[in-house]
């Protein structure tokens, strides 16, 4: 076991024994966390009770962002601009996701594979689906899988390099350049750790994309006969939270790997770049994401089932409890404040079933959008009578109903008098 391996062995005991020293500690009562629609903030959230120390990397760059902010939570020469291998192919599938329908069928091209190469071995002219294209791209780093995705989506391989330069360039990827969609080690063909992990960030707000990369194993269905491929992405087997993304290694980028993890109610992404081993990158990953999560207290301001508008009933009266479909959970960092936005109507009226969507809670994080809950009818309203609706138009205007009986009356009054007279 390395050196890096140990050290966040002794930084997770560290965490669990204080964890359950502290009893309830960490836990608030969801009032505790709540503000009204439109109101302010928590309190600030309160330090951790203990914190892994910060990792020492012999890589050449690293950097560790909070995934929901892009705040940037520990960093080593983020913009050096580096060779960066196979985690170039994370931006090859971010044009394929915005350029090419998932469920569309392409023709495997013939691929002259070097020695030594990851492939996802198509045979020329074999069908295949984008989305298994990408399932072989990020789970095997298939650099024939990489191939005909440029060529299905720009036609060849050079045009879709332009394609790739174009999207950084709108991303912002000041320390970025790519020469190939493969990250073969080839002048013009670089990133920066802070380059990877922005990239990263938008790529795993991608539906398609997180659920992918955050893949252990996969089974291709537009091949014949199916095929099952596994990842060779081995952070995903050394904690149970970890949900992506791609590794890369070339003899001039060294080791590359690019991690993400879920945990406490918040995502953070990793970059690590041009480690000398294989084990290295996996151990300064997690140990990086172990120091970031450590950061953090998981907060629980919205609770399955409970309430957080009651609309007025129109006609039958009453009101409608509106209760949070599922539990919220957020992770806080010193000083964040966590506040809850409720969008729901002020009246509603039925026929409407239990459980039907009626708003929404927002949970803010800095003003930040964190998590979203639907909120649900806590009971059913049948359709309104007739005489409800009789009743509720005499209670809500009844001052005009005098008043107008009232002016019949007077004028009846000085219709008798005039007629006397």
């Amino acid at each position: 076991m390395s050196r890096n391996r140990l050290a966040t062995l002794f930084g997770l005991l560290a965490v669990m024994f204080a964890s359950s020293a502290g009893g309830s500690a960490g836990g608030t009562a969801p009032e505790e966390a709540l503000a009204t629609a439109g109101g302010g903030g928590s309190p600030a959230a309160t330090v951790p009770a203990a914190e892994v120390p910060a990792p020492r990397l012999e890589a050449r760059a690293w950097a560790l962002v909070d995934a929901r902010t892009g705040d940037v939570l520990a960093s080593h020469a983020a913009g050096r601009r580096l060779p960066v291998a196979s985690t170039t192919k994370l931006m090859t599938a971010y044009v394929a996701l915005h350029e090419l329908a998932l469920e569309r069928i392409v023709r495997a091209a013939p691929y002259r594979a070097e020695y030594g190469e990851s492939l996802l071995v198509l045979r020329p002219g074999q069908r295949i689906s984008v989305r298994d294209l990408l399932y072989g791209l990020i789970l095997r780093s298939g650099n024939d899988a990489a191939y005909d995705l440029a060529r299905a989506a720009a036609g060849s391989e050079r045009r879709f390099v332009g394609q790739m330069n174009r999207y950084a360039a709108a991303l912002g990827l000041a320390d970025t350049h790519y020469a190939n969609p493969i990250g073969l080690d080839q002048r013009g063909n670089y990133s920066s750790a802070g380059d990877l992990v922005a990239l990263t960030r938008r790529l795993l707000e991608i539906p398609a994309f997180a659920k992918i990369a955050a893949s252990r194993r996969a089974l291709l269905r537009s091949v014949h006969p199916p095929r099952r491929i596994s990842s060779i992405n081995e952070l995903l087997s050394l904690a149970p939270w970890v949900n992506g993304v791609k590794t890369g290694h070339t003899f001039g980028a060294k080791y590359v790997l690019v991690g993400s993890g879920r945990r406490k109610g918040v995502e953070l992404i990793a970059a690590v770049v041009g480690t000398e081993t294989d084990e290295e990158r996996f151990d300064d990953t997690l140990s990086l994401l172990e120091y970031g999560f450590s950061k953090y207290r998981r907060r629980v301001p919205i609770h399955a089932g409970q309430a957080f508008a009651e609309p007025s009933i129109r006609y039958s009266g009453g009101a409608l409890p509106l209760r949070a479909a599922r539990t919220a959970a957020v992770g806080l960092r010193r000083g964040q404040h966590l506040s809850v936005r409720v969008r729901a109507p002020e009246e509603v009226e039925g026929p409407l079933g239990r459980g039907a969507v009626l708003g929404q809670a927002v949970v803010l994080v800095d003003g930040l959008r964190a998590a979203s809950v639907p909120l649900r009818a806590g009971r059913a309203v049948p359709k309104a009578s007739t005489l409800d609706r009789v009743r509720s138009f005499l209670d809500d205007n009844v001052l005009w109903i005098v008043l107008a009986l009232s002016a019949i009356l007077i004028a009846a009054v000085l219709l008798r008098r005039l007629r006397r007279q």
